[in-house]
């Protein structure tokens, strides 16, 4: 296994970005379309074709998804993914067409300095398509690439994450892949200890594991406070076969991975959107035990995600720009 999200076969991912704007989209596509699900946590999302994926909606699986930036601005994204793959021949048959099934959803990066000034035609979609063309089953790329590229903290800066996870006692796996846009702060008060350190596998966001204690300004609250303007998108996915409801709940128990990663999270101010996915290769013996084997390994594998995110990322070069956590503290040891 090689850490990131592709590590479920049939998902390959892309990013594209541009770096006077800022911004940027990750495209996550599927090779079969799969079945999924969402859990929305926080007071301001920025959604696209979600409601589709309720259990009781029509359409089955989905054809990819789609994280940008750009707040309301990057919902065109989606659009671009969605004719790459009709012109690739995918999609819901309805009659003679096939109609792509592609969810999306963004985060608030407009006030990050980059040249948000495009007039009637913002580059979102067109990075959609760039996102969709780029996309394999290579590792993923890390940090400040994609819809990751604008994205900050309370104090640090944000990016793209990823990580993966064989499940105890199970034939499947599940894998995420979160972007970091985060109101609160992923490291424990102002130093180097990651809130998701007691989960960490080897050394993928620094090795130092736990905080030893907790700093006086642990729990401080974060100084900005702009409704709307954080946002924290993941996935998790799994080579599981699960129903739409069995995903729902996947997504649901995915979302206490936040939780343990960042702090505070699912507030008024942020977006926070979890997805979830299933390619459907590996049965489950036991719906009910395995799916929350599942869940309790999703949670995991998420907070590790949002870590590595934000150990990766790299400060934009733009006044006033947050420092990354590899400029602050360097390299450990």
């Amino acid at each position: 296994m090689r850490n990131t999200l592709t590590d479920i076969p049939g998902i390959r991912v892309g990013h594209a970005d541009d770096a006077r704007v800022g911004s940027g989209v990750t495209a996550i596509l599927f090779d079969a379309p799969a079945t999924a699900a969402v859990d929305v946590r926080g007071g301001g999302p920025g959604t696209r074709e979600t409601d589709l994926l309720d259990p009781e909606r029509t359409v089955p699986g989905i054809d990819a998804l789609v994280f940008s930036g750009g707040s309301a601005f990057g919902l065109d994204a989606a659009g671009g993914v969605t004719a790459w793959l009709a012109a690739a021949g995918r999609g819901f048959p309805v009659g003679p067409v096939r109609v792509p099934i592609v969810p999306g959803a963004i985060l608030f990066d407009l006030l990050n300095g980059g040249d948000k000034a495009w007039g009637a035609e913002p580059p979102f979609r067109a990075l959609g398509i760039q996102a969709a063309a780029a996309a394999s089953a290579a590792p993923v790329a890390l940090g400040s690439v994609g819809a990751g590229l604008g994205a900050c903290t309370a104090n640090l800066k944000g990016g793209v994450g990823s990580a993966s996870a064989a499940v105890e006692g199970l034939a499947a796996q599940v894998a995420a892949l979160v972007v970091v846009n985060a109101f609160g702060r992923v490291t424990v008060g102002d130093g180097p200890h990651f809130w998701a350190g007691a989960f960490e596998v080897g050394e993928e966001f620094g090795g130092l594991g736990p905080a030893p204690r907790l700093p006086p300004d642990a729990f401080a609250w974060p100084r900005a406070a702009l409704p709307g303007a954080s946002t924290t998108l993941a996935l998790v996915a799994t080579d599981a076969a699960l129903t739409k409801a069995e995903a729902r709940r996947l997504a649901v128990m995915a979302q206490d991975g936040l939780a343990r990663a960042i702090l505070p999270v699912h507030t008024p101010l942020d977006g926070d959107v979890v997805f979830a996915a299933a390619t459907g290769a590996v049965r489950l013996a036991d719906p009910v035990g395995d799916l929350a084997r599942l869940g309790d390994a999703a949670a995991r594998t998420l907070a590790r995600a949002v870590a590595v995110g934000v150990h990766a990322a790299t400060a934009l070069p733009f006044p006033r720009a947050l420092p990354a956590w590899r400029d602050r503290f360097g390299t450990p040891g």
